[in-house]
């Protein structure tokens, strides 16, 4: 005896939508006006220069320790530049 064939129904599942990249824009643009450019690189450049002191200045790891310490300034930078609550 044949099979019936069966219908299904197919979902479909839609995407969330992804964040624009003028939002990381605003972001660093927020403390622009704190901290210039050259100054925010400088204090990245050291953070990650203590990062890597602090491993021995093992090699591999320099990218690592820059994106660290570039997270590290800029959420010290925005902390700094959000008013104070209470």
């Amino acid at each position: 005896m044949p099979r019936e064939k069966s219908t299904t129904e197919v979902t479909v599942r839609k995407r969330a939508p992804r964040k624009p990249a003028v939002a990381v824009a605003k972001s660093t643009q927020n403390f622009s006006s704190f901290v210039g450019p050259e100054k925010r690189a400088a204090l990245i450049a050291q953070a990650a220069y203590f990062r890597a002191e602090k491993r021995g200045f093992a090699p591999g790891h320099e990218n690592e320790d820059w994106l660290a310490a570039e997270s590290e300034v800029d959420a010290q930078l925005m902390r700094a530049d959000s008013p104070p609550r209470g």
